[in-house]
């Protein structure tokens, strides 16, 4: 072999460890998703962390409902996925960021199934009922069907430490939920109506998906949490096992012979948390959330 032959071996040698290289370093960027295409796939979407509305990668403790929206319509439209498996790590949400979901779930004709990891409480066990089977493990904390909005009355505190406030309003309730003051009555039946209407969305979506009558769930649905053993004596859960256990069965349900392919929607993965989603200040959300007289009512389904 001539020097020249020998350089130019090694030159095409170099160039293709480099593009295996590149290759492998998108791949686990990307998440480690497979870019291969099969119709017999089973597509993994993660719903981690508390839900609300907005756009903020994966992975800093906030599912949104845009992204999960999003990863079901594309499941939805991608003629190889033939069923979706939510797996479910969240102690619940917003009222909105729930209610899209479920919207999007119910649009989707291939079959669903809920995985709920360490808890999938509230909001996250609404979004959970539209699926055709729910798995969980014996230990999993469920349910928590109900209502909350917290009020802060810290006017003793401001005539103590002498803070005094003037409030321009447009309206008699505009500033209602001020922790410089209390609620007038008038402000709490409007507060326990409000309460109750959002209360009774939440537990027909129950009855209605879970085959339960409304009676039924009404005593299941006093706010407290149930173990996922409790929650299949009581019919709120279907079966016990792991997220592997849960896409054996979606892919039973969509007819997939053999071991089926998965994949992995928003797996959080370095590319998100770099790159993911809009460019967003998380303290802003989690500064409203907290603070804020009507953040509060982002944590009724919570």
């Amino acid at each position: 072999m001539t020097g020249s032959a020998k350089k130019l071996l090694v030159y095409l040698a170099t160039v293709f460890i480099l593009l295996f290289i590149i290759a492998g370093s998108f791949y686990l960027i990307m998440g480690g998703k497979d870019f291969g295409i099969s119709k017999n796939r089973v597509e993994v979407i993660y719903v981690q962390g508390v839900m609300l509305t907005g756009s903020i990668p994966t992975g800093f403790g906030v599912a949104t409902s845009e992204e999960i929206t999003k990863s079901l319509k594309d499941a939805s439209d991608d003629e190889g996925v033939k069923a979706i498996v939510m797996r479910i790590n969240s102690p619940g949400g917003s009222p909105a960021a729930a209610e899209e979901i479920v919207s999007a779930m119910k649009k989707i004709k291939k079959p669903i199934v809920i995985s709920m990891g360490d808890v999938a409480a509230s909001a996250a066990y609404y979004i959970s009922v539209p699926a055709d089977r729910i798995i969980a493990n014996p230990d999993t904390i469920t349910g928590s069907i109900g209502v909350i909005w917290e009020f802060q009355n810290r006017s003793k505190f401001y005539e103590k430490d002498g803070t005094s406030f003037y409030i321009a309003k447009s309206g008699e309730m505009k500033d209602m939920g001020g922790d410089w003051r209390g609620l007038t009555d008038e402000e709490k039946r409007y507060v326990d109506q409000t309460i109750e209407e959002a209360y009774g969305r939440f537990v027909k979506e129950v009855a209605d998906d879970r085959n339960l009558s409304l009676s039924k769930v009404k005593d299941l649905a006093d706010g407290r949490v149930y173990t996922g053993a409790k929650a299949k004596d009581l019919r709120l859960v279907d079966d016990f096992g792991s997220l592997d256990d849960a896409i054996d069965v979606a892919a039973t349900l969509g007819g997939i012979v053999g071991k089926p392919e998965v994949t992995y929607a928003n797996k959080p993965s370095l590319s998100r948390l770099l790159f993911g989603g809009e460019k967003t200040d998380i303290s802003k959300f989690t500064n409203y959330y907290d603070e804020s007289p009507y953040g509060r009512l982002l944590s009724i389904l919570q």
